[in-house]
């Protein structure tokens, strides 16, 4: 429904997998949990079996039936792989070496940022009423759009002269006979979309909007023209959005959590550029790459 960015750290059922495979020799001596298979001279334990099924199968898609017995089936072709990948030294290629430290990094970096935004506070009932109010193009006026949008290449000072035929224009047919007569190329993409599926910056835009009108932008990787073919309201009442907004509210608050806590830390660190100059560093982006939490 309501959506923040969620950018996917790199096969993590893959990387669970591999860590608990890998990680079991270095357990000797530890407490022993049961053992739920073996696999040549190799036990596999209830907690790793576990693990995997708390943070790894949410990343690896739905799992249909039996979900602990299809993990553990896994386990079990990921371990004979294992085993052979060390009969024939591949654990000590620097390849693999430098990938498993990579992944352990990732890990313990996630597992950082998702204990600092713990923290954060969950949304108030009035705060919650509030965004309901103040965002009537997701609830109370939310529709269901259907768009078609040209995409084009970055157009430089032609961008005005396409600017000037759209807002001359009577359709989009228009449109597309004039860039085919001036040999632009385009790409057209036709879709259905609610509001909640539309960028939250642009909804306003979208929301303002009449049938049949264009809309046209431009940044740094093209251009969007934008028909609203047809629209129609299908409204969400404020009990229905609750549950929404509150996961919403709250993963943005864990997103500032751990966009302030990066800034924090690279403030206190000491960082040297191997080729001199500091590179700009978007923060925010660092802290959606690190935070998986992310509302649905």
């Amino acid at each position: 429904m309501l959506r923040l960015g969620r950018l996917a750290l790199p096969s993590v059922l893959l990387v669970s997998l591999t860590l608990v495979a890998c990680s079991k020799g270095e357990a000797d001596g530890r407490a022993t949990f049961d053992v739920v298979a073996k696999v040549n001279d190799r036990e596999i334990q209830s907690n790793e079996l576990k693990t995997v099924l708390e943070h790894g199968s949410a990343a690896s898609g739905a799992i249909e039936g039996r979900p602990a017995e299809k993990v553990l089936e896994r386990l079990i072709d990921q371990e004979l792989m294992v085993q052979q990948a060390r009969d024939r030294r591949l654990d000590k290629d620097p390849r693999v070496l430098y990938s498993i430290e990579a992944a352990r990094r990732e890990i313990l970096a996630r597992a950082y940022l998702e204990q600092v935004t713990s923290e954060s506070v969950p949304p108030s009932e009035a705060e919650i009423a509030a965004f309901y109010r103040d965002n009537p193009a997701l609830f109370a006026e939310r529709r269901i759009y259907s768009l078609q949008e040209l995409q084009l290449p970055s157009l430089g000072e032609r961008f005005d002269e396409l600017r000037l035929q759209v807002e001359q224009a009577v359709g989009l047919q228009q449109v597309t006979e004039w860039l085919e007569a001036e040999r632009i190329a385009y790409h057209l993409v036709s879709a259905v979309k609610p509001a909640e599926e539309l960028p939250l910056e642009s909804l306003p835009a979208f929301a303002r909007m009449k049938d049949g009108q264009l809309m046209i932008s431009q940044s740094d990787k093209g251009v969007s023209l934008i028909h609203l073919a047809a629209s129609h309201l299908k409204p969400i009442g404020e009990k229905e959005a609750r549950p929404l907004i509150e996961r919403y509210i709250s993963n943005s608050r864990k997103v500032e959590l751990a966009r302030s806590e990066l800034k924090r830390l690279r403030a206190g660190a000491e960082i040297e550029y191997a080729q001199g100059g500091e590179p700009e560093v978007d923060a925010a982006r660092l802290a959606l790459e690190h935070h998986q939490s992310a509302a649905e």
